[in-house]
């Protein structure tokens, strides 16, 4: 049963380097959160390089790719995301917009998941 986790691992290896090559930057991403306890959800955009604030969360961007062939789903980003009350980090690592499982943030409160890159191609306000 322990081969599993080694083929899948080998599966989101192979995809990554896929990506990488053919992959464009994005000038910012579109995310969306939401607080398990008031159950308000928040869409918002970040650009790279910048700081978004979630209740008290503290989200960084460093990086947003996609695929020039679906930009609305083929999107990941690197964040960084910081608990205000403490100065432990509860993200530190790549997002994917397509499976959100596969880099879920884990917080007792909070969850943060990435919905596309903005492109040019991909206005804020489509789905």
């Amino acid at each position: 049963m322990r081969i599993l986790p080694v083929v899948v691992s080998a599966a989101i290896c192979g995809v990554s380097a896929a990506w990488a090559q053919d992959a464009l930057n994005a000038p910012g991403a579109i995310m969306r959160g939401l607080d398990a306890i008031t159950g308000k959800v928040d869409q918002f955009e970040i650009s790279v390089g910048e700081t978004h604030e979630f209740g008290r969360l503290s989200i960084l961007l460093s990086q947003c790719r996609y695929l020039p062939d679906n930009p609305a789903t083929n999107s990941y980003a690197y964040v960084r995301i910081q608990d205000k009350n403490s100065t432990e980090v509860v993200f530190d690592a790549w997002m994917i917009a397509s499976a959100p499982a596969l880099s879920a943030m884990d917080h007792a409160r909070y969850d943060v998941w990435l919905i596309r890159c903005r492109t040019d191609e991909v206005s804020s306000n489509g789905g």
